[in-house]
Order: C-alpha cells, then structure tokens, then sequence
C-alpha cells in the first residue's frame, strides 16, 4: 500500500497540473521518444524564451489532471512517453514551436493540444502552428487599416489640390479680364 504521504504530493502534483492546463492560454502533448539530451536542452531553452513551460509528467498523472478539467479527449494520446507544452499567454508558442522542432526530428511527434478550452487533434495543432504570431496579425492588420487611410487621405488632398487649383485659376482669369 501506498504511502499517504506520497499519495498527497501525487494529488497535488495533479491539481498542480489540472490548474496549469485550465489557465492556459494553449498547450501541446508531444511524444518525445528518442530525442537526444542535447536535443530536449536546446527545445528546452528555446521553449523558456517564449514563455513556455515544458514537462515530462507520467501519463497517468497527467490523464487524472484531464478528468478534473473536462479535457478526456485527450486521455487517448496519453500513451508512450509524453511531454507538456503549455503558455499562459501565447496560446501558438507551444504549437509553433514543437511543430518546428518535430519537422527536424522525425522521432518528435505532434499528439493533440488545447487552446483556449477547446481541444485539438494533431492536424488542428500542425494548423495552428501555421498561424503567424500575435504581433505579424496586429502588423498585417494595422497595415490594412492605415493604407485605407493613406488612400483616403490621398483623395481628400487630391480633391483640396483641385479646388485650390480652380480658384486661383479663377482668380487669375478674373484679374486678367480686368
């Protein structure tokens, strides 16, 4: 029989992880079988600077932490030896970033994440991954607003340019007719 004291911790390893999965932003279950430890260093490092949090945590832990939030469909891809990839801000970091990673270790493999409470498949997550960042869509998006503008300021000052054309055309016939 097991320990009470370690039955503890796991319950609060659990609620710990049943929190961190509820409060994200999005996540991502990868298999991270046959990785080199050089390899899960480096992934590791570039995953901190995006403010992604990553951990391997037994299966079963992980599955329990799944029914405390509603999240069961992903119970199925909590098989092999699975990882965690989770951001409280950026819910396309994880995504982004484990999906770059995959397409250079063919053993790295995408298994199914989150967003916002709704769960993904594996193809929603490579999808997501294909999104740009939150700052190139505000980019992209500001460009579109201000080039409408630009255009209608144009055309306001095409229209000044004219009229003030036209009187001082005016004006010069009238002065020349006296």
């Amino acid at each position: 029989m097991a320990n009470a004291n370690i039955l503890e911790q796991k319950k609060q390893l659990v609620a710990d992880l049943a929190d961190r999965m509820k409060n994200a932003a999005g996540g991502v279950i990868v298999n991270y079988q046959g990785i080199t430890v050089a390899d899960d260093t480096a992934l590791r490092s570039e995953l901190r600077k995006a403010g992604v949090e990553y951990t391997v945590v037994k299966n079963t832990l992980t599955s329990k932490a799944c029914d405390i939030i509603g999240f069961e469909g992903l119970k199925d891809q909590l098989t092999g030896m699975t990882a965690l990839a989770t951001s409280a801000e950026d819910p396309i970091a994880p995504a982004k970033i484990l999906a770059k990673y995959a397409k250079d270790h063919e053993n790295f493999v995408l298994k199914a994440g989150f967003v916002e409470g709704e769960l993904l498949d594996q193809n929603a997550v490579k999808e997501l991954a294909e999104t740009p960042s939150k700052e190139v869509l505000i980019g992209r998006l500001m460009g579109s607003l201000q080039s409408g503008l630009y255009g209608f300021a144009y055309a306001i000052q095409a229209i000044i340019d004219k009229n003030e054309g036209g009187e001082s055309a005016e004006v010069a016939a009238e002065a020349a007719a006296e």
